[in-house]
């Protein structure tokens, strides 16, 4: 599957996505989805997904999301997953040929910019994929012009890193060896420029959605399966503290890691390592 041109409104994050984090999200994708899945399908079940519907995922990454939701509409709905990222997309449609998902069918497109076919959506969801869009008012206008009336919207974003301890303790251990590249700003795209529940309910709002609601859900995350060594390795792979270390370079890497796994290990017990997650359930519909 061809990449999009890094141009227009997201040039940035399409890069991002295709160039700088494909590759390591493919590597670690069986393990980030059993790690954030419950969380995903903690926003299904807020959403009552039923047979038969027409459903959305934006920001699918490598279909796991994408197949549930397929299961869930069963033969006589079906399922469009849309994301930045070919390499990731590639997964995912190898993915649903191996399940035999006919009903799934997946786009490469920025949904900022996206011309979306129909307007008879039932459903828009995502898992942690909607918190990179540099125009989300204009990215949930699209979503909101492609449902039915009354259709509903769903997804599942981060609450502040502080309440986030999985992301939080490797990050600080980091700090204690290397700088931290400054902190971008609450609303420039990135996993948590949705924190501000207000800020949510304004883009909401701006993309012409009602019934804007969002709840609060903890829950401890068993961080690369519980393993230590892993868990390590996925911090210096993706998230925050990998960022930190592509800015202070590969030499600080063993200092780093042996700092993260130090803290890691405090948290590393009976079920190996878990760590505490924070998100919203986020919902609302097209009037």
């Amino acid at each position: 599957m061809a990449a999009l041109t890094a141009s227009g409104p997201n040039a940035e994050q399409i890069t991002y996505w295709n160039e700088v984090t494909a590759p390591t999200w493919l590597a670690f994708q069986e393990m980030i989805d059993r790690q954030i899945g419950p969380l995903g399908r903690a926003a299904m079940e807020r959403a009552a997904v039923r047979s038969g519907e027409r459903v959305i995922d934006v920001g699918c990454g490598c279909g796991d999301t994408t197949l549930e939701l397929g299961r869930r509409v069963g033969p006589g709905g079906s399922v469009l997953g849309i994301d930045l990222s070919a390499p990731m997309l590639e997964r995912a449609a190898e993915r649903a040929a191996r399940e035999g998902m006919s009903a799934v069918r997946f786009c490469n497109a920025d949904v900022q910019t996206h011309e979306f076919s129909s307007a008879d959506f039932d459903l828009a969801y995502s898992r942690f994929g909607v918190m990179f869009f540099s125009d989300p008012v204009r990215a949930f206008g699209s979503l909101r012009r492609a449902l039915r009336p009354g259709g509903r919207l769903s997804f599942v974003c981060w609450q502040e890193m502080a309440r986030n301890p999985w992301v939080a303790v490797p990050l600080a251990a980091a700090a204690t060896v290397i700088p931290l590249p400054p902190r971008p700003s609450p609303d420039a795209p990135g996993p948590f420029s949705f924190a501000d529940p207000e800020r949510v309910r304004r883009i909401l709002d701006g993309a012409g959605f009602a019934a804007i609601a969002l709840e609060p859900h903890e829950q401890p995350l068993a961080i690369a399966d519980g393993d230590l060594d892993r868990a390590v390795e996925l911090a210096l792979a993706l998230g925050p503290t990998s960022a930190a270390l592509r800015e202070a370079g590969a030499a600080a890497a063993p200092r780093v890691a042996a700092a993260v796994r130090e803290a890691l290990a405090r948290s590393c017990g009976e079920h190996g390592v878990r760590l505490g997650s924070a998100v919203w359930l986020v919902g609302a519909r097209r009037p």
